[in-house]
Parts: C-alpha cells; sequence; structure tokens
C-alpha cells in the first residue's frame, strides 16, 4: 500500500565518476514497512516515462536503530519555537 508524500524528499546518489540526485513532492507517493531483517522504504513519482522514477532502499534493524539514536541525539537543533515541525515530529496516529 503506498501512501501520498505529504511534503517533499529529495535523494541523491553520488559515485566517483557520477551524481544523480531526484526529488520526490505531493505528486509523489511512498511506502514503509517492516520485514523480517529491517525496514523497507520505497519512493515512487509515476507519469511519463521521462519523469518517472523510484528509489527503493533496505536498512536492517541493528543500521536502523543506530540512525534512531543519531536522530534522538540531534532533534534539540530544532528550535524550540519552530512549532510547526515539532508537532509534526510528535504527532501519533491512530492505527489503522
Amino acid at each position: 500500500m503506498t501512501k501520498a508524500i505529504r511534503d517533499k524528499v529529495e535523494v541523491a546518489l553520488e559515485y566517483p565518476d557520477k551524481f544523480y540526485v531526484g526529488t520526490f513532492e505531493r505528486s509523489s507517493r511512498f511506502e514503509a514497512h517492516v520485514d523480517d531483517s529491517g525496514i523497507a522504504l520505497v519512493l515512487e513519482r509515476s507519469g511519463e516515462e521521462s519523469s518517472r522514477k523510484s528509489v527503493h532502499m533496505h536498512i536492517n534493524f541493528g543500521l536502523f536503530a543506530d540512525i534512531l539514536i543519531e536522530l534522538a541525539r540531534t532533534v534539540d537543533r530544532i528550535p524550540k519555537d519552530d512549532v510547526l515541525h515539532r508537532s509534526e515530529l510528535t504527532r501519533c496516529p491512530e492505527r489503522a
């Protein structure tokens, strides 16, 4: 099941001889789920062949835990008066 992207995602892939960058905005969709070994994230922009793109990521649980720890360590960098972003990060939607 895919969901609409509410905001914006920018993905950059850098190789020694190549650089790819792509943006996924509100017309794009995402899917995120947990499987037996980690989390899966898919970003998709549909449309004409020239603009269609997707990114598929799978992150094992150990690395995902490390990422969450690092995010928790740096979340206080969001200014206290940035109510919009703070409320987005603390909202807890009801389970479907």
